[in-house]
């Protein structure tokens, strides 16, 4: 697909720009609007086919929990192994979709690798994730960064503290969460591990606060994020923090999402998964 509409929906889906200037702007690229809507299924999610790991998985147990946030409750979606012990910890953030069928599947996945893993809902304050995509876009909008960092600072106080927990607890976001695991490196000293999918890099001045190792995933296509890589990866060298970038060529922005048909990278989604199961493993295992 033609790069230029990628980037558009890039820019549809990460800034305030109205549905209708984006379908404009989508049957210029495209010849007409008739081609443009032909497209747009293409681009846009398809949830029907977010479930790789069964709900019902019997060698795990899934289950929706309420705990304390920094103002209120927070829901969350929770997997882990079905057999009883103390396990790595990580918090998995989704992107600004919300808590959706995609963010739960990675949660199994995890649960699988054999974390236990806590997916909380951002969007918790607005009663959770609504199913109206233009409802979400609303409501992200409204979230306060400081009471949305707090309430996932939160999530991990209240992950590490779990009776199933080893007490190690790491974090990995995609996009919008990949923006908050950085932010939760910076702000949470006992987080042992942060992982950030195509992420907003932190301010270079906060990166000496890191007190966990990092891994950083980018696709090569994906210009908007990989600006910010030079200087983050300046300030953890000469902060000497611990870690590891990787950038897949020729993928794009959201690579890892297989319910995102155009964008998504099987090769790139693989390596990149593997790289963060055996990074969780070292740090928080």
């Amino acid at each position: 697909m033609d790069q230029r509409i990628i980037n558009l929906f890039d820019e549809y889906t990460h800034k305030p720009l109205k549905r209708d200037d984006f379908l404009k702007r989508l049957a210029k690229l495209t010849g007409s609007m008739g081609a443009a809507l032909t497209v747009l299924p293409l681009l846009e999610i398809n949830y029907a086919h977010a479930e790789t790991i069964s709900g019902q998985d019997d060698r795990l147990i899934t289950e929706r929990v309420t705990y304390p946030g920094g103002e209120g409750s927070m829901k969350g979606y929770l997997a882990r192994p079905k057999a009883n012990g103390k396990y790595g910890s990580v918090v998995v953030i989704h992107e600004n979709r919300g808590l959706n069928p995609h963010i739960e599947d990675v949660t199994r996945r995890l649960a699988l690798a054999g974390f236990l893993a806590l997916a909380p809902d951002a969007l918790s304050p607005f009663g959770g994730t609504p199913t109206e995509e233009a409802q979400v876009r609303e409501l992200f909008g409204k979230l306060d960064t400081q009471k949305n960092l707090a309430n996932f600072t939160k999530s991990l106080d209240y992950l590490k503290a779990r009776s199933d927990s080893n007490g190690k607890v790491g974090s990995v976001g995609f996009c919008w969460g990949g923006a908050m695991s950085n932010q939760l490196a910076v702000n949470y000293p006992d987080l042992k591990a942060a992982v950030a999918y195509y992420g907003r890099q932190p301010d270079a001045a906060q990166v000496p606060q890191i007190k966990a190792a990092v891994m950083l995933h980018y696709g090569g296509l994906d210009e908007r994020v990989n600006a910010g890589i030079p200087a983050y990866e300046e300030a953890l060298k000469k902060a000497k923090i611990p870690y590891e970038l990787y950038v897949y060529e020729g993928a794009q922005h959201a690579f890892n999402n297989d319910t995102a048909p155009t964008r998504y990278s099987e090769v790139a989604a693989k390596q990149a998964w593997e790289r963060t199961t055996k990074f969780f493993k070292e740090k928080v295992g």
